[in-house]
């Protein structure tokens, strides 16, 4: 009786038993990749710039001159007067990177001031809804206009200022 009474015992406490072949596998052809991308790069084109030109201001109401992205002018609203022979551009930048990879563009609004004297602007580039793409070699270019808001009677003197032009991949 004591022998049944060990094995019992012994039965209670059993130790595991160790995995039998074929319960496991291991295959050893998974796959990993990366992909390295040329780093994109923005680079302001030194001769350009947002030029909104000489500009009379309406003495009564404010006014909004626009540029386009192809650098043309106009007076988009009220009666402030854009002088004939003044020189109105657009802005212009360079971007570089992986060829034929895509990419978004953002830029920011800005003011222009002359001592304590400001005048807000907003910018616009020409490509849609915000993005680009390299080209084969990985350049591309764009070029951004804007609507500046000229005060009521705003003071003479020349106003400048800047703005960001941010490019990422998509």
């Amino acid at each position: 009786m004591k022998k049944l009474m060990l094995a019992a015992v012994a039965a209670t406490f059993a130790v595991p038993a160790f995995a039998a072949p074929g319960n496991t596998a291991t295959a050893t052809d998974g796959s990993a990749t990366a992909q390295i991308v040329a780093p994109i790069a923005i680079t302001h084109v030194a001769t350009e710039s947002l030029n909104f030109g000489i500009i009379v201001p309406d003495s009564a109401a404010s006014s909004v001159i626009s540029i386009t992205t192809g650098g043309v002018g106009s007076v988009a609203s009220g009666g402030a007067v854009v002088v004939d022979a003044s020189a109105q551009q657009a802005d212009a930048f360079d971007v570089t990177g992986d060829a034929n990879r895509s990419f978004s563009i953002a830029t920011t609004a800005g003011t222009v001031s002359n001592g304590a004297q400001t005048m807000a602007f907003s910018t616009s580039f020409d490509t849609v809804a915000g993005s680009g793409t390299l080209d084969g070699a990985g350049t591309a270019s764009f070029t951004v206009g804007g609507d500046l808001t000229v005060g009521a009677g705003q003071a003479a003197g020349t106003y400048t200022g800047s703005y960001s032009a941010t490019v990422s991949y998509n």
